[in-house]
């Protein structure tokens, strides 16, 4: 395979986990880890990825705006909202992470009454807020630039005085060996304080989060009873979910 070839299957597995290891590249392609370690550099210097110490990063770091993300797969998160809320009966307390996702788990939960509910997202909050008897928390932080919600030490020193029945948290990808990760520290730590609250804490992700790695791990997903989601994952990465704890629940 010539370098020109390589380095196109690199980048367009790169685009499809946002990460790759030299060392499984070295079994993909049947090149040397020297080969390996002079593409990423060629590609590192094009601006096309982020070398990291034994690999590779997608160049693209930064999440995509609310907007993209709520017209992406919009019809699978109504389902997975929907399923999630099946889980809640009035009177429960619960943790709602922000995201396009989570947001649709509110919008299912717009008939229940007296929920008591915590929540980083102000859009969350005031779709659940001032009706049928709930009883909602905006958490603090600083407010993000990609999204309406707040994550931050604030945040985190809140969630820590809090117990809930249910937390509904999302994440940015899922990897190949079932690890949650965001883009950012803080956002990672908060989803993970999150996961920690509940007597009952969900993931919900939709298919597109399945082999996906973004830079940050989120601690916790052992913690979760449930992930969510609207099509059942390939068999090894169910496999790896279920290794970690997790029932997934379908629609």
């Amino acid at each position: 395979m010539l370098a020109k070839q390589r380095q196109q299957y690199i980048l367009s597995q790169v685009a499809k986990t946002g990460a790759l290891s030299v060392a499984d590249l070295v079994l993909q392609l049947k090149v040397s880890r020297e080969t390996i370690r002079r593409d990423l550099l060629s590609l590192s210097e094009r601006g096309l990825i982020v070398t990291t110490h034994g690999g590779a990063l997608s160049s693209e770091r930064q999440e995509p705006d609310l907007k993209t993300r709520e017209s992406a797969n919009a019809d699978a998160k109504q389902a997975i909202g929907r399923r999630a809320a099946a889980l809640v009966p009035d009177g429960a307390s619960l943790v709602i992470d922000s995201g396009s996702t989570t947001h649709a788990v509110a919008q299912a939960l717009a008939d229940r009454h007296k929920l008591t509910v915590y929540t980083n997202d102000w859009r969350i909050a005031l779709l659940l807020g001032r009706r049928n008897g709930n009883r909602v928390t905006l958490l603090g932080g600083e407010l993000s630039d990609t999204e309406d919600a707040a994550f931050g030490l604030d945040t985190m020193q809140q969630l820590a005085q809090y117990r809930v029945d249910f937390a509904f948290v999302g994440a940015c990808g899922i990897t190949p060996d079932a690890y949650l990760t965001d883009y950012t520290r803080l956002v990672a730590e908060v989803r993970s304080r999150m996961l920690a609250t509940a007597n009952l804490a969900i993931v919900v992700a939709d298919q597109s989060k399945f082999g996906r790695v973004t830079p940050v791990r989120i601690n916790g997903f052992e913690q979760a009873r449930y992930l969510i989601t609207e099509s059942a994952p390939a068999p090894d990465i169910a496999q790896a979910i279920a290794a970690r704890g997790p029932e997934i629940l379908l629609p």
